[in-house]
């Protein structure tokens, strides 16, 4: 399965969603989804903390894993890419928009939420978004992190619901949760 399998259909959205936990493969998933998408963009979303050895190295292996004819935009500023970028798109990954709203008070995060989602539903191009299963283990005891996975929670079961394809990678595999999913109604 690759980019070129992904034809629009009528009344569905170009993207494809890839989801799973830490080390799951989901980025590597979505790459091989995505990798002969000749003019796509790579939109890395995170601070480039330079201080943090751990978080650099990790930020050095994606980089080293893109084909050098994709475009890299590491932001933080998502909204405004998508506002800007009317191509093939690979976003990794969604949790770095729930952190940089994460101060926010639940209104606001509200707004920014459906607008990120309205971006999404009227793009043309399709587009690859890779995601983070959290909240399937311990309970955080900070209130920073029950924001976070109440918040990236909410927004991949809206991501989820507007998504053509919609993936479960786990241990190195994945699932089109698609074909063996009923949605839950709401």
């Amino acid at each position: 399965m690759n980019a070129k399998n992904f034809s629009p259909r009528e009344n569905l959205s170009h993207i494809i969603f890839i989801t799973g936990g830490t080390k799951s493969g989901k980025s590597e998933f979505a790459e091989h989804l995505a990798k002969e998408a000749k003019t796509l963009s790579y939109v890395a979303l995170s601070h480039n903390n330079i201080d943090d050895k751990e978080w650099q190295d990790k930020i050095n292996l994606h980089r080293k894993r893109r084909p050098q004819y994709w475009k890299s935009i590491e932001t933080t500023d998502l909204l405004t890419t998508l506002r800007k970028e009317g191509g093939p798109l690979l976003i990794d990954s969604i949790g770095g928009f729930v952190m940089e709203s994460i101060d926010k008070e639940h209104k606001e995060w509200s707004t920014k939420m459906h607008s990120l989602i309205n971006l999404l539903i009227n793009r043309k191009s399709i587009t690859f978004i890779v995601g983070e299963q959290v909240g399937w283990s311990l309970v955080s005891e900070y209130k920073i992190g029950n924001i976070y996975i109440e918040r990236i929670g909410e927004l991949q079961k809206r991501i989820t619901k507007i998504s053509k394809d919609n993936w479960l990678a786990i241990n190195g595999r994945a699932i089109k949760i698609d074909e063996i999913s009923l949605e839950i109604p709401t």
